[in-house]
């Protein structure tokens, strides 16, 4: 029996991707225009001006807290394929490695940036800047994705901070494309292992509010870009890997490596002399899955000694959506609960 196809007046569509498990999906059409002359004024009205976008697409019915959307948006510069606004839960932010392969997979493999084997380069346009990803591509598929990053500099080293439930603890305070807390785990009695995943999403969160409290940060180029968006917890491992568990407002663990958290960490890495230019390391996550950053060159922002980043990883583009957008939905502003959104769900807008 032959059924009619659902007639929509208003939809999105949506390409639904995953970077090492990281659920990065990709708003490819159906999105209002956003104000701003450049990404990062349009990142800005997001989060201070209108958030419906927002709240539509990364809130339940339609989302859960394991993931974000990734807003594609024609470029502002005429030296970019595309840009592109990471919108979460908690407002919109300015880079994200693992979106970034998500969205440079979901152009070249639905053929929205043309793909040329062996490789691409694809330019997106950030509110962080103009990030340069090469991806290698065979038979029509993005087999990886390394993202030229945009210069990460260590803020503090071994800052002293108070905390209720742990004391007084060491953190390094360090901007990847948006600010970090790095947070050795043993400091909150944890291990980086799934069946901790709660505890350190807890944990995070807790010392998120307590930064806000005691640390106060803003970057020298980018106005807006003032809080610690992330805590990160890390870890040695044996053969040298960085194990790395982000964790996300408003109460959850990145299942990616993280790829503005791993070029965060190599900017502290830098900062200290454990690193020069041409090394790497491997950042694994929580799960398993892996990243390489490398240390490309060095620059200075700010006055700041920085250090640029290579950061290469895998997406997979799974599947495709398409939400309605109707006026009588009663929830097309969205909600979260606290049985899977944890007890500060509550505290989103």
């Amino acid at each position: 029996m032959k059924t009619a196809p659902f007639h929509f007046e208003k939809s999105i569509e949506l390409l639904l991707v995953h970077c090492q498990g990281e659920l990065g999906h990709v708003l490819v059409s159906g999105a209002p225009e956003i104000p701003g002359a450049t990404m990062l004024e349009k990142m800005n009205y997001v989060n201070a001006v209108d958030d419906s976008l927002r709240r539509f697409v990364t809130f339940e019915p339609r989302a859960n807290v394991a993931m974000s959307v990734n807003l594609l948006v024609a470029p502002t510069r005429p030296d970019a394929d595309a840009g592109f606004i990471v919108l979460q839960a908690d407002r919109a932010h300015p880079m994200s490695g693992s979106n970034c392969i998500c969205v440079v997979t979901a152009l070249l493999e639905s053929r929205r940036v043309p793909m040329v084997e062996p490789e691409t380069t694809v330019r997106l346009d950030t509110p962080a800047g103009l990030i340069v990803a090469r991806a290698r591509c065979e038979d029509g598929r993005c087999l990886s994705v390394s993202l030229d990053n945009v210069a990460s500099f260590a803020e503090l080293l071994d800052y002293e901070i108070e905390t209720p439930a742990w004391g007084r603890i060491k953190i390094d305070v360090a901007f990847g494309g948006v600010y970090y807390a790095l947070v050795d785990v043993g400091e909150v009695e944890l291990t980086i292992a799934p069946e901790n995943a709660r505890e350190l999403a807890e944990a995070g969160i807790e010392l998120k509010r307590v930064l806000a409290e005691q640390v106060k940060v803003s970057h020298p180029m980018l106005p807006g870009v003032n809080e610690i968006a992330y805590v990160m917890f890390r870890d040695c491992e044996p053969d040298g890997a960085v194990r790395t568990c982000t964790t996300l407002p408003p109460g959850r663990v990145d299942r990616s490596p993280c790829g503005t958290g791993s070029s965060a960490n190599l900017a502290t890495l830098y900062a200290r002399g454990s690193v020069s230019v041409g090394d790497s390391r491997i950042s694994r996550s929580i799960i398993g899955g892996e990243f390489l950053a490398e240390a490309i060159g060095e620059t200075e922002i700010g006055g700041r000694r920085a250090v640029l980043p290579r950061v290469t990883g895998r997406g997979y583009v799974y599947g495709r959506t398409e939400l309605r957008v109707a006026d009588d939905d009663p929830f097309r502003s969205g909600f979260a609960l606290s049985d899977t959104w944890g007890p500060q769900a509550g505290l989103l807008k």
